[in-house]
């Protein structure tokens, strides 16, 4: 039996990030059981062949030329006492430290239907192999696509661009329900319509009628989206309405699993000895309030791993939580959000938001487009808690930048002083910033309340 320094059960970002950093120091194995590591953001993109599908799978000489093992196979069981893991394939593996990196599933609503054919999720390679099939060649014709969130806007807007009528349809009232308040969802969903795709929105899919086929949908609304057409073809579903844990091995084991995946605490340490988890499988807090938040993303997998890394290697670094900076990109829009909605603030907080609106360039600029800016803050503390964009050009930097702002607790009045460049193809005009005219608007409001009473 082979005993590894360190072994990892998974082949995300979580794992790929360790063995990079531990591959040529440690003796360090990675079990994957999918024949590749994706690229999961870029696969509604290989569905319209902006990316050929092929450019969404990583290649296996990411972890091998770290110096780590490759070992393709599937976990069936972890003796946490003998400290052995034994696979599918009656492989047997040592290890004195196991990093649990399975990340998450999709889930599937139990509803009537859901296991007829042309019912799709997306998430794996097999989903992206499936779902690229059935629109290269069963001629299809229709889709819904349940769950605006990010994906669910970038899918249904690649099979629109593919040819097919897509619906698109959710619970909330707004697209992007988790990333912007509804007031910053109007341009987003504009350009949604505009693209061609038909919104259904605030919702509830309650079951798929067909024979063994997927052929209509029924909505809680009373409402009916035909699949079918005069020529008798079916069209297709896929669910994008959120993801579990993939910690199904572990379910009767001393490992402690919470409602929202391991349960780990700041140095990704379980409760079993030198057993860690990190990324989608592991369960942690927001940044922000403390308290246990959603976190299944890539950028959050990513540093997680890394610190684990760093301490395996003698550091003593600990992981301050989940502030989930994110961003996307809806027909011509870019669109991101980090921390805190208004709506999530105001659970906790006394909240005080402002708008700002300038644009990409300098306005004289022929390529000066729009962008909007939501800034969110504790009334009481003036901290930072949030923020939202909207704009013609990337976000990522800007959302960036406030999501640095309010891991290290800076307040609006530190924004509000945000040294800033300009240039005439970069930026707006020097007389004004997006953030520090959000930040301003919210000393003002602040100051202005303060005098009435």
């Amino acid at each position: 039996m082979k005993t590894y320094d360190v072994l990892i059960i998974g082949g995300g970002p979580a794992a790929i990030t360790i063995a990079k950093i531990l591959g040529k120091i440690k003796k360090v194995g990675v079990i994957r059981p999918e024949d590749y590591s994706m690229i999961y953001c870029a696969m509604p993109y290989a569905i319209e062949k902006v990316v050929a599908l092929e450019k969404t799978f990583k290649q296996d000489s990411i972890v091998t030329e770290s110096g780590a093992d490759l070992i393709r196979d599937k976990v069936a069981s972890v003796d946490f006492e003998a400290k052995t893991v034994l696979t599918e394939q009656a492989q047997s593996f040592g290890y004195d430290k196991l990093v649990i990196a399975t990340g998450s599933v999709p889930f599937l609503p139990p509803i009537e239907g859901i296991d007829f054919e042309g019912v799709f999720v997306f998430k794996s390679e097999d989903d992206l192999k499936c779902l690229n099939e059935a629109v290269r060649t069963k001629k299809l014709k229709k889709a819904v696509v349940v769950g605006a969130g990010a994906i669910g806007v970038e899918l249904a807007l690649a099979l629109n661009n593919s040819g097919l009528e897509c619906h698109l349809v959710d619970m909330a009232k707004t697209v992007l329900p988790n990333l912007l308040d509804p007031e910053m969802s109007v341009d987003a969903e504009a350009e949604l319509k505009n693209a061609g795709l038909k919104l259904h929105l605030g919702s509830k899919t309650e079951k798929i009628i067909g024979n063994q086929q997927a052929e209509k949908i029924v909505l809680d609304t009373g409402e009916i989206i035909d699949l079918t057409d005069e020529d008798n073809s079916h069209g297709i579903v896929v669910f994008a309405v959120g993801m579990r844990p993939k910690v199904r091995i572990f379910k009767d084991s001393p490992l402690e699993i919470g409602k929202l995946g391991i349960v780990v605490d700041s140095k990704m340490q379980t409760n079993i000895p030198d057993v860690y988890s990190v990324g989608d499988c592991a369960q942690f807090v927001s940044g922000i309030t403390g308290e246990l938040t959603e976190g299944k993303l890539a950028t959050n997998a990513v540093p997680m791993a890394r610190l684990l890394a760093k301490n395996m290697l003698g550091a003593n670094r600990e992981y301050s939580g989940f502030f989930n900076g994110a961003a996307t990109k809806a027909g011509n829009l870019f669109i991101g959000g980090t921390g805190l909605s208004e709506e999530a603030a105001k659970k906790k907080y006394d909240v005080v938001t402002c708008h700002s609106e300038l644009t990409t360039t300098f306005p004289i600029m022929p390529e000066a487009k729009p962008v909007k800016m939501k800034l969110v803050a504790d009334r009481k503390t003036l901290r930072v808690l949030g923020a939202q964009v909207v704009s013609g050009n990337p976000v990522a930097d800007k959302i960036d930048i406030i999501t640095l702002a309010i891991q290290s607790k800076l307040t609006v009045v530190d924004m509000a002083n945000f040294s800033y460049s300009a240039q005439p193809y970069q930026s707006f005009f020097p007389a004004n910033n997006l953030i520090v005219a959000c930040s301003e608007g919210i000393l003002d409001k602040v100051n202005s309340d303060d005098l009435v009473h």
